[in-house]
């Protein structure tokens, strides 16, 4: 792959809002963190409105209902309706509509957003497999325990489709990372050897969702997670910008593979509102804003100074460009230290 093909290396001349009519964003990491809001989020994303943008808020957990989301943000400063709220239970229960009868019974292994997403679309939620339901959707709660994870095991070993709204492993939460629905589909799956129809992040259902809630057009997709928010906006084949705001940090995304590398690159959601020059990428290394990066010897080398998302920036470009493995671990310790 030349530089020219490399993600990162191309800028974007006008400020991001400019270009795209519409902001898909995540939420955990991205806009807040738990009840706080992420530092500049607010105002940036006042600006970015301001400006002409259209924002969607997207969200893998299914637990909380898009007026109950809407309403956080807006005590965040966030101004936000539920109708641009996207959750990957309505994407579920979009997939779920696709499946069955108009006013089927439906297993619900979720909390009452999961069953409020079904009724939107017509559906009856059931909570026993005993009810005559024709589908199992599955979504995170934390009120989720080994009965209702029992009763959606036997409905799927029956035969039943089974949709999940999503697959993370984890979930961030005030006290630290939890498990997530991933988990609890795990039981599911163990226990039935079946696989679940996945709604939300990376797959496409609720990129679709998101899309429908704001007329997109020319679409941003704007996460802090490399395995959902990015990957999902390669698969869709939509630009999509990472902030280090979240769970992504240096390493991880030196060591991205090609699925899962980002168009732009900033450190909170400010970067939606400046331009972001080209990475110079002649003669097989990468240069901007005063850094320089080069694979030598099968190590990546990083020389310079100024804006650390820079440094970052030019040290992607050149180890993705680079044929081979690279050995990132200098760069790594000195992005993480804070002493570039």
């Amino acid at each position: 792959m030349t530089a020219a093909g490399v993600p990162l290396a191309a800028g974007c001349a006008e400020p991001l809002v400019e270009r795209y009519d519409a902001g898909l964003l995540d939420l955990d990491g991205v806009v807040y963190i738990g009840p706080h809001a992420v530092p500049h989020a607010a105002e940036s994303l006042t600006a970015a409105r301001a400006r002409g943008m259209r924002l969607a808020f997207v969200t893998n957990n299914a637990s909380r209902s898009p007026k109950a989301v809407a309403e956080h943000l807006t005590d965040l400063g966030v101004t936000a309706d539920a109708s641009e709220v996207a959750t990957s239970a309505q994407a579920a229960a979009r997939l779920v509509a696709g499946l069955v009868a108009p006013g089927s019974a439906v297993l619900v292994v979720g909390g009452d957003a999961l069953e409020d997403a079904l009724l939107e679309r017509g559906l009856r939620p059931v909570r026993s497999a005993d009810d005559g339901p024709s589908a199992v959707v599955q979504g995170y709660h934390p009120t989720v325990d080994w009965r209702a994870l029992a009763e959606g095991t036997f409905a799927v070993r029956a035969g039943l489709p089974w949709v999940a709204s999503n697959t993370d492993l984890t979930i961030p939460t005030p006290r630290g990372i939890g498990p997530g629905n991933g988990t609890l589909v795990n039981v599911i799956r163990l226990a039935s050897g079946a696989e679940p129809l996945v709604a939300g992040k990376p797959e496409l259902a609720l990129h679709r969702e998101s899309i429908d809630r704001v007329a997109a057009q020319r679409p941003l997709i704007v996460g802090d997670r490399l395995d959902t928010d990015i990957e999902g906006a390669v698969r869709a084949g939509t630009d999509s910008l990472l902030v280090l705001t979240g769970v992504t940090g240096a390493a991880d995304l030196l060591a991205a593979p090609p699925t899962r590398r980002p168009t732009y690159l900033a450190a909170d959601l400010r970067g939606l509102l400046t331009a972001h020059p080209d990475v110079d990428a002649a003669g097989g290394g990468a240069a901007l804003g005063g850094w320089t990066a080069r694979v030598s010897g099968g190590r990546l080398r990083l020389s310079g100074e100024g804006d650390p998302v820079d440094a970052l920036r030019v040290a992607c470009v050149a180890t993705w460009s680079f044929p081979g493995d690279v050995d990132t671990s200098e760069v790594v310790v000195r992005l993480a230290a804070g002493s570039v």
